[in-house]
């Protein structure tokens, strides 16, 4: 009988165990994921990190933030980019470094050069890095042209960059906030988090739903110089998809009355004369759309959208200057996909 007894009772403790993880485990509770939200200032911009989690990422991504700069940054005289700028020796790049010099030679090939990251030359040239005073002679530029090119770089094996003019330097500012955006991204991903929004400086990466369930939301400003309050011209609906928005409205310089604008054309040395105010892509990877973004701004709607139309993996939106309206809008066959109706 006390045998018996003992059964029915760790029979009864197993029906209330099993009962107990169906209800915690199975069936539906009131308790959702919170939504996490960081942010802070990074390559002197700002960013925002939203994700689904139980766990808050924030120390994290901060210090992922911090040692990428220390990787990219021109600005930071320690960073192996600022070694590989000041060497005439080479200099053994790390796995970051490597990857976007990897994609910014394959994405220099198919603009034919409007994309290319040793231009540092003439944006330093043109006021748009280091201080400068003045703009630049026809001679001038005929001089920095020389060292300008990525096939005057090259990537060993091993690692090693080689520069084949010791005055050579890079600049990564249009690939590397895209690229950390994707680092930010990889980090959630292998953490298990499934519905985030990364936002560095406006380049963007998304997968899953935000708060309301819903496909994430991303507003592109009015390409406007007085456009300070952030007025919106179109909102886009997006999920494991990048976005990168180049503008050419409220960057310029101004010297003895001529104003330029930021965007250097490699082929020629000087501000791009295309009459894009703002371009706009959205690619698979983040690195990929801020490249292609400010390529698009070199090339302009007859070079840059016949690229765009050849590459599936690829949408773009060009805002260009119009000659009676405000401006102009051209989009890639797909892009309006993703416009929010």
């Amino acid at each position: 009988m006390i045998y018996i007894r003992n059964f029915k009772g760790w029979l009864a403790s197993l029906v209330f165990l099993v009962g107990f993880i169906v209800v915690k485990f199975i069936l539906p509770t009131d308790e959702a994921t919170p939504y996490i939200h960081n942010q802070g200032e990074k390559f002197s911009t700002f960013y925002s990190v939203q994700y689904e989690s139980e766990q808050d990422f924030g120390v994290e991504i901060d210090l992922l933030l911090t040692k990428f700069n220390m990787s990219l940054s021109p600005f930071e005289q320690n960073s192996i980019i600022s070694a590989i700028n000041s060497s005439d020796t080479p200099v053994v790049a790390d796995k970051w470094l490597r990857d976007i010099i990897i994609l910014s030679k394959e994405i220099n090939k198919k603009t034919s050069g409007a994309f290319d990251p040793t231009i540092s030359p003439l944006i330093n040239s043109w006021g748009f890095g280091f201080k400068q005073n003045k703009f630049p002679t026809d001679s001038d530029v005929k001089d920095m042209m020389s060292l300008v090119g990525m096939d005057k770089i090259e990537l060993s094996d091993s690692g090693k960059v080689t520069k084949q003019n010791k005055d050579i330097t890079l600049n990564f500012s249009a690939i590397a906030k895209g690229y950390a955006v994707d680092l930010v991204a990889s980090l959630l991903k292998d953490n298990g988090v499934e519905n985030y929004l990364v936002n560095i400086g406006g380049e963007i990466a998304c997968n899953g739903v935000n708060e309301k369930g819903e496909e994430w939301r991303v507003g592109i400003d009015k390409p406007e110089e007085s456009n300070i309050s952030g007025d919106i011209h179109s909102v886009l609906s997006l999920s494991g998809k990048s976005l990168a928005t180049s503008g050419n409205y409220r960057r310029f310089k101004e010297v003895e009355g001529q104003k330029v604008w930021h965007i250097i054309d490699p082929r020629t040395g000087y501000p791009t004369q295309a009459r894009v105010l703002s371009a706009t892509v959205i690619a698979d990877d983040c690195a990929t759309a801020d490249a292609y973004a400010t390529a698009l701004m070199v090339l302009g709607v007859e070079e840059g959208m016949p690229i765009i139309e050849a590459d599936s993996t690829l949408e773009a939106m060009l805002i260009t200057s119009g000659d009676s309206a405000q401006y102009n809008l051209y989009y890639s066959s797909g892009f309006k996909n993703y416009l929010k109706r």
